[in-house]
Formats: C-alpha cells, sequence, structure tokens
C-alpha cells in the first residue's frame, strides 16, 4: 500500500468543496476551507480522478456530520475550524482553527481599573486617573484544535484544546490554557466552562468578561451529561475543582480544599431545532478552614441555586436571562469572582465568621433585523451581597452593569461590532463611582 501525495489531495479537494464558508449552525452549511483527506491505492493500480473525488467527498461529508453533531453554541465559543485532516475511513478527523480579535475601546466619565468592563473594579470617588482610559486589545485571539474519533469501543470521542493569550499581566500577550478536555459516553473529563454555566443564557458581547451577573468560568471537572425525551431534556451533574475567596480575619486561616463542588441542573428545550429552553441549576459546597482559636479545622457550607433560558419569542426577537441566589459562591458569579466574600468574620464577633448571602441577575432582548448577518441587543445586571449588619467602610455591597451593541458578519468570517456600556458600584457606606466604555471589535476567523 502506498499513500497519495497531499498534494493530489489538496487537488481533488479543490476539485470538489472549493472554499465557501459559513459559520452558522444550520446543517449542511458548515463547509472548511481545506480538507486534507487520506488516500491510499493498491500498489501497481491506478486510481481514477473520479473515484479519488467520490471518496473524498463522502469522507468530507461524514466529517461536516461529525463536527456539525458535536459543535458547542453559546457564550465565548469557537466556530467550526476552517483546516480540516480527515482519514478516509472517518476513524479520526482533526480540525484547527482560531480568530484574530481586536477590541479598541475608551472609557469616559469614570475609568474601570481593569481590561475588562467589571463593576466591582469601578472606583469610589474622584481621583486624577480614572477619568478617561484607552485600550487596545488583542489578548482574546484564540487558537484550537478539536479531534473527532469514531472508535468502534468507545464510539465517538471528542478531544478539545484552545487557547487565548491572557495568562498573564494585562496586555502581555502570555498564552493561557482555557480549555483542555475530552467527552465519551456523555463524560467530559478536563478543563471546561463550570457546569453551573448556561452558555446561551447570554448574547453575543464585545466585553470579554460580560454581564456581571453571569458566571463564565473555567474548572477542572469530571462531569456526566445525558439527554431524553426525544433531545427535550438534558440532566447534567459534575465534581468541580473548588475555589474559595474568603476574608479570615485574625482567628482564621486557609485549608486545602477536600471536597469538590458539586454543580446540577436539568434543562427543557423546544423550538424545530431547540433553540429555545428553560434550565434550572444548583451548587453544593463545602469550604475548609482553619479555626486558630480553637485549633481545629472547620468547614463552611456554600450554595447556590439558579434559574436561566434563551427564548425566541418571534424570528426576530431573543430574550436571554439568568437570575442566581446563594451563600459562598462567589466563584459562580463574574462580578464576586476572588472578592474575598465566600465567607468574612462576623462583624461583632471575629472569633465566629459566616458565609455571605449574595444574589444576582440579568436579561438581554435581541433584535434580529437579518437573521445571522446583522443584529441589536440591549440589557441589564445586577449584582448585590447582603451584607451582614455591622459591617462598615468600602467593602462591596452592589454593582449594576447596563449595555448595548450591534453586531455586523460582514461575511461568514469577518464580524465588525459597537458596543457601549455603563456600570456603577456602590459600596455599604452608600459611596458610589460609575464608569462607561465605549468599544469597537473586528474579528476575523482563519
Amino acid at each position: 500500500m502506498k499513500k497519495i501525495s497531499l498534494l493530489t489531495a489538496l487537488f481533488a479537494t479543490a476539485l470538489g468543496i472549493g472554499t465557501s464558508i459559513a459559520q452558522h449552525r444550520h446543517h449542511g452549511e458548515y463547509k472548511p476551507s481545506v480538507y486534507m483527506v487520506e488516500f491510499e491505492q493498491i500498489e501497481g493500480q491506478q486510481c481514477p480522478m473520479q473515484q479519488l473525488i467520490a471518496q473524498k467527498n463522502n469522507a468530507a461529508n461524514n466529517t461536516r456530520e461529525d463536527f456539525f453533531e458535536t459543535q458547542r453554541t453559546g457564550y465565548h465559543q469557537v466556530h467550526n475550524p476552517q483546516f480540516v485532516f480527515s482519514t478516509k475511513d472517518n476513524r479520526f478527523a482533526l480540525g484547527i482553527g482560531g480568530y484574530i480579535n481586536l477590541r479598541t475601546s475608551y472609557d469616559l466619565k469614570g475609568a474601570v481599573d481593569n481590561i475588562d468592563f467589571i463593576p466591582y473594579d469601578i472606583p469610589v470617588g474622584e481621583a486624577y486617573k480614572n477619568g478617561q482610559r484607552v485600550m487596545m486589545d488583542a489578548t482574546t485571539s484564540r487558537l484550537f484544535t478539536k479531534a473527532v474519533i469514531n472508535s468502534q469501543a468507545l464510539g465517538r470521542v471528542v478531544a478539545f484544546v484552545d487557547m487565548d493569550f491572557r495568562g498573564g499581566e494585562e496586555f502581555s500577550y502570555t498564552p493561557r490554557l482555557r480549555s483542555a478536555y475530552v467527552s465519551m459516553f456523555g463524560i467530559t473529563a478536563g478543563r471546561d466552562v463550570t457546569t453551573f454555566c448556561d452558555l446561551n443564557a447570554v448574547p453575543h458581547m464585545v466585553d470579554f468578561e460580560g454581564p456581571n451577573a453571569y458566571n463564565f468560568n473555567f474548572a477542572t471537572m469530571l462531569r456526566y451529561e445525558m439527554d431524553f425525551l426525544d433531545n427535550h431534556m438534558r440532566f447534567g451533574v459534575a465534581a468541580e475543582m473548588p475555589k474559595v475567596s474568603g476574608s479570615y480575619g485574625e482567628y482564621f486561616s486557609p485549608l486545602f480544599q477536600r471536597v469538590p463542588d458539586v454543580p446540577i441542573y436539568l434543562q427543557y428545550s423546544w423550538g424545530a431545532n431547540r433553540q429555545s429552553h428553560f434550565r434550572a441549576a444548583a451548587v453544593l459546597r463545602n469550604m475548609y478552614l482553619r479555626n486558630a482559636m480553637k485549633n481545629e479545622n472547620t468547614s463552611l457550607f456554600g450554595w447556590g441555586v439558579q434559574a436561566s433560558g434563551c427564548i425566541d419569542i418571534v424570528s426576530m426577537l431573543t430574550l436571554r436571562f439568568s437570575g442566581t441566589y446563594g451563600k459562598g459562591i462567589t466563584s459562580y458569579i463574574q462580578d464576586l469572582n476572588g472578592s474575598g466574600l465566600d465567607f468574612i468574620p462576623t462583624p461583632n464577633n471575629p472569633e465566629h465568621i459566616e458565609t455571605m448571602p449574595m444574589w444576582a441577575w440579568q436579561a438581554s432582548a435581541q433584535i434580529n433585523l437579518m437573521p445571522h448577518k446583522f443584529w441589536l441587543t440591549g440589557g441589564y445586571s445586577s449584582v448585590h451581597v447582603d451584607q451582614p449588619s455591622g459591617v462598615e467602610g468600602d467593602l462591596y455591597k452592589r454593582g449594576s452593569y447596563i449595555f448595548g451593541n450591534a453586531f455586523y458578519n460582514v461575511t461568514s468570517d469577518f464580524t465588525i461590532a459597537l458596543e457601549y456600556l455603563h456600570g456603577a458600584r456602590k459600596n455599604v457606606d452608600k459611596a458610589l463611582g460609575s464608569a462607561n466604555r465605549l468599544s469597537l471589535m473586528l474579528q476575523y476567523n482563519v
């Protein structure tokens, strides 16, 4: 047996497929720019070009089916890859893709001390440096690889790895691993977006962080998901690496965590393509810390519940929403991640410590003026922390996030977007801070 040259394969690909690309999730429209299909022929026999093209087309159709059926939609999810290598029997297909993303923004009447628009980081009070700020940022550009293996023993296996350039200080362009997981039999193992997050509950945003009430964060996990009732229902449960951010005071200290977080959800979907859905989710946590006064270890129980969804009211109008309430769940609320508010010492009794109640909600409406081509979106998001009585000073009490944007797909690979953001922070002492940001985004899929 001998392999036919890659040039021959590429030539056959060009004859049969061309370079038409469509990245929207409609069956049959996804066509990578380049296929490299492995061919082989028996020694001493010639394989007609027509037969090569037929083999290539069959492999290409099966590969498109594999990538289409395993594509995940929603917030910060990537398009199907532009470059695909496949074996002729579709046992293995490897896709390589990414995009270049440039965001330029200008803060006016209050500047956020962060590359992203995070209300928690809005300065409270006037300062010489927080009036205006200009930024140009390409750190959210992405590279990814996706492999789909059709195994006789394991069925369809998906392996996915992606990265951006957010691994270091702001504007350092240090590579960062985002996701790295393998999925089979409904089981996902590795690093992925937390199971508590509903990926389709918020619209596309220019701001990388998104609404402050959202919960797009990564976790290392072992997750199980299953569909039933003709794909109307989906159930998921996971064990995830915990991330604790509390205020310990002088009588408590951190410990290594011993119990994984356990998020769980049940989702009902409807519509011709199951494009609308409602999801109910919960997360359970057990946070360990050291009690120095009693010279013993202790733990605090954290929990959260969430309702979220995406509803196509009519063809031109889509509503998205989520509402979250819980105690000690800062890693599951965008604005509070890393804030030290999972728990704090009781103000009038520092020898006692307690979890912090918190709640968040966001909602948006998207008007599809030209489906998959041009749309407008506006929304509101709010986060509240119920600080215990006796707390004083500049601790965070509430944050709000208002946005409006317009997205235009110039081509299937080139997108332009314009966005306006207004945010505010209110502290326990009622001090207020606000900020405004105008951003332009250019993105090209490669």
